[in-house]
């Protein structure tokens, strides 16, 4: 029952590396109420691991927080929760962990992904491991340790999350090649089913009223996908963090033989493309001032050095090498110099990243968004406008718990297309128009990042020749 005042909202929680946010979303858009909780990790060379207890305790802290607000008041809708993509975990039937969560950027299942023929982030090599190192379990993936808790029953997972754990989205089912783990892998939904609802003991320890819908989410990559409102054929989102995403929407898969694109299957049955870089803001010195060195790296347009910003060793998109590891070509004249550089190789890697995407024949003619962390720097926003050539809309909200909330919306509602409610929810603070001189002046760098990555073997010849005849052409709309 709602009462005069109070409005109907939606809770989206998203279980980051280093935190877990929560945001109570209105269906205009309207942040009822925000929380975060921090989480911890242990690394030791390639391994990387998270404790699942951990996970719900933050959520309870996240969601309490979000719902203190007297703004909060009101009946919320549902819920639905990301997840970092490619963590993965054992339970035991009821769902409670029997190992730790190896997250994404674990690399200790080398041997299973050569076996497989996928990257080391994927979740099969880990679960293969995991049921080597530890026995028999249910492979479980982060969020399905929440929606567990949540409903207080097992419950499927969702084929967003599943396909990195090698689920064949297209036919909707697990592959042949997988039968001998049929009885460890989870059932799988589609994003935006019902799972079910919040449990009393549930309701207790979060604050989330019992009875309150529980929504199949998608992954972070994903959930920033939504918030960005990039959902409607040829809209791409660029979430740009410690790395470098790329997501767009498409009416069919986009087939890539390299591996390199792969395909989310969205809530309406339609396809979201998109790859992970290996670049970012993660190759930034972590003890400098990000505003003070903004202010101080315009001076250098371009850069008097040519970096390729990988913020660890290995490239996954927009080429597949494994070898690959960071480099600069000339010295910096300053810090600010330095700095410069690295800004901008991420930018000329987004641009690499867009032409491969038209190299494959993917629709790229619609709105380019920006989120992620580094979507706060205005600076770094209008460089990557300026060397990508075309547009881009910077929306207020930037947190993949938006797109859990739109995500969750759409889950409860009826008849209403996922990218109608996105329309509704994702307000547009920015949008940067490029500047045509600097465009060109960033050309001559970008050809010769081109030329280099090629040299070393990295970028395929076929796609560095794509990309050098799209130098001097109008990319403004692809």
């Amino acid at each position: 029952m709602m009462f005069e005042g109070e409005a109907e909202a939606w809770l989206g929680i998203d279980l980051g590396t280093q935190s877990v946010r929560a945001l109570l979303v209105t269906a205009d858009g309207t942040v009822l109420g925000s929380g975060s909780a921090p989480l911890t990790g242990r690394r030791e060379g390639v391994r990387h691991e998270q404790d699942p207890g951990e996970w719900w305790e933050a959520v309870r802290t996240a969601s309490r927080a979000a719902l203190s607000s007297p703004a909060g008041r009101g009946r919320i809708g549902g819920l639905a929760v990301c997840g970092t993509s490619g963590t993965v975990l054992l339970t035991d039937p009821q769902g409670r962990p029997r190992t730790p969560g190896l997250m994404y950027d674990d690399g200790r299942a080398v041997d299973e992904a050569a076996r497989l023929g996928m990257q080391t982030s994927w979740a099969l090599p880990k679960a293969l491991w995991l049921l080597d190192a530890y026995g028999p379990g249910r492979v479980t993936h982060q969020p399905d340790v929440i929606t567990a808790q949540l409903t207080g029953e097992a419950i499927p997972t969702d084929s967003s999350h599943a396909l990195k754990t090698g689920y064949d989205a297209e036919h909707e089912v697990w592959p042949p090649q997988l039968a001998y783990l049929a009885e460890q892998l989870p059932e799988v939904v589609r994003p935006g089913t019902r799972l079910g609802e919040v449990c009393r003991t549930a309701a207790e320890a979060t604050g989330i009223p019992a009875g309150t819908p529980v929504i199949a989410g998608m992954t972070d990559g994903c959930a920033a996908q939504i918030a960005s409102g990039a959902l409607r054929p040829g809209a791409w989102n660029s979430v740009l963090g410690t790395t470098l995403v790329l997501k767009g929407a498409s009416p069919t898969p986009v087939r890539d033989d390299a591996g390199v694109v792969y395909n989310h299957r969205a809530p309406d049955g339609s396809w979201l493309p998109g790859g992970a870089s290996s670049v970012g803001a993660g190759a930034l010195p972590p003890e400098l001032d990000p505003a003070r060195m903004d202010t101080q790296a315009a001076a250098y347009e371009p850069s008097g050095a040519l970096t390729y910003p990988l913020a660890s060793p290995g490239e996954r998109f927009p080429f597949l090498a494994p070898e690959a590891t960071a480099f600069t070509l000339g010295t910096p004249a300053s810090e600010a110099d330095g700095w410069a550089a690295v800004l901008q190789g991420v930018a000329f890697t987004e641009r690499l990243c867009l032409d491969y995407l038209h190299h494959l024949g993917a629709p790229i003619d619609g709105p380019l968004t920006f989120t992620g962390g580094a979507a706060r720097s205005a600076y770094w926003n209008q460089l990557r406008a300026d060397v990508l050539g075309r547009p881009a809309r910077v929306p207020e909200q930037i947190e993949p718990a938006l797109g859990m909330a739109v995500l969750a919306a759409y889950g409860t509602g009826e008849g209403r297309e996922l990218a109608e409610v996105a329309d509704r929810m994702v307000r547009i603070r920015t949008v940067l128009e490029p500047r045509a001189s600097r465009t060109a002046r960033f050309t001559g760098p970008y050809a010769r990042l081109v030329d280099e990555l090629e040299n070393r073997g990295w970028l395929p010849t076929p796609v560095a020749t794509h990309a050098r005849t799209r130098l001097n052409q109008d990319t403004s709309a692809s």
